[in-house]
């Protein structure tokens, strides 16, 4: 059924308004970043939460994300006699899109939701009004450490969850199924590229930590002042994140091998 055409302008005029907000609020904490940096100690504690808290997660993921690829990488390749290619499967999947969407997803769920409702509490226990009323810019004291240690913690965490990634393969393709060790890292060697996978893989992490962490203060820090607010900017923090980073990853996937 077609929305009237009046509900359509309202809907789309509330979307360019949130968009326009949202954007204007990025500016805001972009030019917080230099204070931000004079002040490492916030940073480092707030990289300790969202990125260290979540080794465990993104640890545990890799090796088992990997160890399915190989699995499944293993039983159509022997179909052709083509299993000393395995390496190349596992490695190239994850340093193209697994890894950075995988581990985004998962960032986003654990720490972006996390980052979100200690704002939206603070919002709602009036602390970020009390450090106004004390000419402390929340802004520079608690949005600008949490966006910069999300920025920062993301292709880490990526980094961590491709290498364990590829080592859950290795044991499962070499130690289980019997490829030969040798040809599992030599074709690695061989065919990732610099240009083409690993950075590519640098490129969509820091992309997907910026929009993670932009939508997680952002959300936090427009939270309606109530337990209420404060869910509901959570759940929305996982809702949109998850579902841009699989739209950008489309989009950066399109433009970075549309010549290939």
């Amino acid at each position: 059924m077609k929305l009237p055409i009046g509900l359509q302008h309202g809907v789309l005029a509330g979307l360019l308004a949130g968009i326009g907000s949202a954007t204007i609020f990025l500016l805001r904490v972009l030019r917080s970043l230099p204070l931000v940096a004079l002040r490492p100690g916030l940073v480092v504690r707030q990289v300790y939460l969202v990125g260290v808290l979540s080794l465990v997660i993104i640890m545990i993921s890799g090796l088992f994300v990997g160890m399915v690829l190989a699995l499944q990488g293993y039983n159509n390749l022997v179909r052709f006699g083509a299993e000393e290619s395995l390496g190349v499967i596992v490695a190239l999947s994850l340093m193209r899109e697994l890894g950075p969407v995988v581990a985004a997803l998962l960032f986003a769920g654990r720490s972006g939701s996390a980052v979100a409702a200690e704002i939206g509490l603070m919002k709602a226990t009036d602390q970020l009004s009390a450090m106004e009323m004390m000419a402390v810019d929340p802004i520079h004291r608690v949005v600008g450490p949490r966006f910069l240690a999300g920025l920062i913690s993301l292709p880490l965490l990526v980094a961590i969850f491709t290498t364990l990634g590829i080592f859950g393969g290795y044991v499962i393709g070499v130690q289980l199924l019997g490829v030969d060790a040798g040809s599992y890292w030599g074709q690695i060697e061989s065919a990732a590229s610099f240009r083409e996978d690993v950075l590519s893989g640098i490129i969509k992490s820091i992309v997907f930590g910026l929009l993670i962490s932009w939508i997680a203060v952002f959300q936090g820090y427009t939270a309606t002042a109530t337990a209420e607010g404060v869910s509901r900017a959570t759940t929305q923090t996982v809702v949109i994140s998850s579902l841009a980073v699989l739209a950008l990853d489309f989009v950066l996937t399109g433009l970075m091998f549309s010549g290939d």
